[in-house]
């Protein structure tokens, strides 16, 4: 009898149609697994990209609220304050993303700048213009800058989230509440407050799912401002910056 060979074996082994089977089986496996990982980490990578860009801007209003409430920082000042916070954690970003240029000195001149830049020029397109789609009507726009410099850079803050923010309501008077039949408040934050500025807006949430309410009052209220959720015929959000007495 013919002695068969370890070599003749591998060869039948490789031509029985089970083990193919199980070898695609498990290469199909190994791809689904692969296609997977490459979707976890993509998303992932986006979700940071998202925190990363957010963070910033939360920084912002949040240093400013601090500098202004607690602090007790003219609201200008306060607004810088916080410009600046924000403006160095933009700059470690840049460093670290451009961290292999030598240069370093001039990367930090020119990193810093181009942010500084950046955030400066969102907070003036901020505290002097309101796009009609964000306002009511166009009486808000009007008084848009008696509203306090946070809560401007606030709203256009709000506004890169949410595109169809409503600025229902700004600076009311007492002859306001008696046109519409009711008893005129005390002491309103729509009112003019003694530094000049109004220190309230209502935003509207009619029209709008309950979740994006609630992530929109969440996400003004992590920044330090003071939120209260009016309910009834005319549901707002009112969105108020205290004032230190």
């Amino acid at each position: 009898m013919e002695k068969v060979s370890q070599k003749d074996i591998d060869w039948l082994l490789n031509l029985n149609p089970e083990k193919g089977f199980e070898d695609s089986t498990r290469t199909e496996k190994v791809k689904k697994l692969s296609i997977k990982r490459r979707i976890l980490k993509i998303c992932v990578t986006l979700l940071l990209i998202i925190a990363l860009g957010i963070v910033p801007f939360f920084i912002l209003i949040r240093t400013s609220v601090y500098l202004n409430l607690v602090q007790d920082w003219n609201g200008w000042a306060a607004l810088v304050g916080g410009i600046i916070a924000s403006t160095s954690l933009l700059g470690i970003y840049v460093l670290f993303l451009f961290r292999k240029v030598k240069n370093k000195k001039l990367l930090a001149q020119f990193g810093l700048g181009g942010v500084a830049a950046l955030v400066g020029g969102f907070c003036i397109y901020g505290l002097m213009y309101l796009s009609s789609v964000n306002a009511k009507s166009d009486d808000i726009r009007q008084v848009y800058r008696s509203l306090h410099p946070i809560l401007r850079v606030s709203v256009a803050t709000a506004t890169l989230a949410e595109k169809d923010l409503v600025i229902t309501d700004i600076k009311r008077t007492e002859e306001d509440y008696i046109s519409w039949g009711l008893t005129p408040l005390e002491r309103s934050l729509h009112y003019e407050q003694k530094d000049g500025f109004v220190h309230a807006i209502d935003l509207r949430t009619i029209g709008h799912s309950e979740f994006r309410n609630k992530t929109l009052e969440w996400s003004l209220r992590a920044m330090g401002l003071q939120i209260i959720r009016h309910v009834g015929t005319a549901d707002h959000l009112h969105v108020a910056l205290p004032i230190n007495e």
